[in-house]
């Protein structure tokens, strides 16, 4: 199985769109955003892009199943 890395963009086009998120899970965005120089938007659009990604390879597994 291949495994897949979550590689944090610079220049990824972004939306604005307000969410309701746990504090923790906001502190953790705002840390990791800080350390790689983007905006927390930046991160959590690149953060979604990647789960969707990721759903769809594994929601088409558990059909083989």
């Amino acid at each position: 199985m291949q495994e897949r890395k979550f590689i944090i963009r610079k220049n990824a086009p972004t939306v604005s769109k307000t969410f309701r998120i746990p504090i923790e899970t906001a502190e953790i965005l705002e840390k990791l955003a800080k350390e790689n120089r983007i905006s927390v938007n930046a991160l959590v659009v690149q953060c979604i892009v990647f789960a969707l990604e990721n759903r769809t390879e594994e929601k088409e597994k558990q059909e083989e199943s």
